[in-house]
């Protein structure tokens, strides 16, 4: 179980990043200032650290500046923050993503989950199943050995089918993970993306539509 440590100062909204955040299996330690951050990071280890920019006392570029002096923990900035200024200094700052508020939830944890792929080195960083090889680092898409284009959109599509290949897929989680809630009733760019990816994948196409609720794989082995 991967535990991570959030550093937000709004109180409601650090419930609601603990509970989804516990809701998908983490173990989560919330608080309100960089300075008790600090002290916890210290003394314990964490697999990532979400944290606010405007803190009181000490803001969060200083959080960081100084976990880098502890160590290579991954780092996410969430913060109202989103010039292209406070963004490239978060960046110089060696932090793995940032991201503005408001985001939905479900988009944040994928957010996660995509950093932990990068830097856990217990995670598998490669799928396979049926001809079709994803390549989670680089985001690289193989069919039959051969490297074929895929846009990032496509490629987390099929990374979301591929992890869990027995499993429907619906077009809401689709929506509700990848593009967001203000996307949830456009079930139709997902149909379109399926219909890409299955182009691309060509004679390996092996995704099967769900009548009225979404898509699985079906066939080949992982």
């Amino acid at each position: 179980m991967s535990k991570l440590i959030i550093v937000e100062d709004n109180a409601d909204y650090r419930e609601l990043l603990v509970s989804f955040l516990e809701n998908e299996g983490y173990e989560v330690v919330a608080v309100s200032n960089g300075e008790t951050a600090l002290e916890l990071i210290e003394k314990n280890e964490f697999d990532l650290i979400i944290l606010d920019i405007m803190l009181p006392g000490m803001d969060g570029y200083e959080v960081c500046r100084r976990t880098r002096e502890i160590g290579d923990i991954p780092v996410i900035m969430l913060t109202a923050l989103d010039s292209e200024d406070h963004q490239m200094k978060g960046y110089m700052l060696r932090i793995d993503d940032y991201v503005a508020k408001p985001i939905s939830m479900p988009l944040l944890i994928r957010k996660v989950e995509a950093v932990l792929r990068r830097t856990l080195p217990d995670q598998p960083q490669m799928l396979e199943y049926g001809g079709i090889t994803l390549e989670l680092k680089t985001h690289a898409v193989r069919v039959d050995g051969v490297a074929v284009e895929f846009t990032l959109r496509e490629f987390e599509i099929l990374y979301e089918l591929m992890k869990a290949p027995e499993e429907v897929v619906t077009r809401k989680s689709l929506l509700n993970d990848l593009w967001g809630y203000g996307y949830y009733n456009d079930t139709r760019i997902v149909d379109t993306h399926i219909k890409n990816i299955r182009r691309k994948l060509g004679s390996r196409d092996c995704i099967a539509t769900v009548r009225g609720i979404g898509y699985k794989l079906k066939g080949g082995e992982i």
